[in-house]
């Protein structure tokens, strides 16, 4: 991973939500779950093993602010579900769930959900895990097309 590139794009290219919405195809990302307002998809550059980000599909940025309350909720439904999921795949010591990013880059409001494998040294959790600065997996494109279909199906079954 390029971290001076992503972040450049992050800061100043279109937002990576809305265009992976619309199809676009710089932005492609293997779906894990979807309804007519949330998208869940794999991270592309995931520091834990089947890291999904969940998003709502139209352009919010503030998590309490831009969203009344039953939209709120039912994303945070949407989350658990996948999230739900990604445990059942992945088998974590413990599932992290972040929103990140800010007005500044990737403004587009969106759930991290990362699962903690079984093992890692403490000093190596939480924030550590998290951070790309620490190493980003690199994931073949056809175990990534097998892992989302797992998880599309824990998250329909969910």
């Amino acid at each position: 991973m390029d971290l001076p590139a992503y972040e450049a794009r992050a800061r100043h290219g279109p937002c990576f939500v809305c265009s992976f919405v619309a199809g676009d195809p710089e932005y492609r990302h293997e779906t894990v779950h979807e309804d007519e307002s949330h998208v869940a998809f794999l991270d592309r550059w995931p520091t834990v093993p089947g890291k999904v980000l969940v998003a709502p599909k139209a352009h919010v940025e503030h998590v309490v602010r831009d969203l009344e309350e039953s939209a709120y909720l039912e994303l945070m439904s949407f989350v658990r579900t996948v999230a739900l999921a990604v445990e059942r795949v992945m088998g974590p010591e413990r599932t992290y769930l972040l929103s990140l990013g800010s007005q500044q880059g990737n403004a587009h409001l969106h759930w991290h959900v990362a699962g903690l494998p079984p093992g890692v040294p403490y000093a190596e959790q939480q924030f550590h895990a998290l951070m790309s600065e620490n190493g980003v997996l690199s994931v073949p494109a056809d175990h990534a097309t097998a892992l989302a279909a797992r998880l599309r199906a824990e998250a329909g079954a969910g």
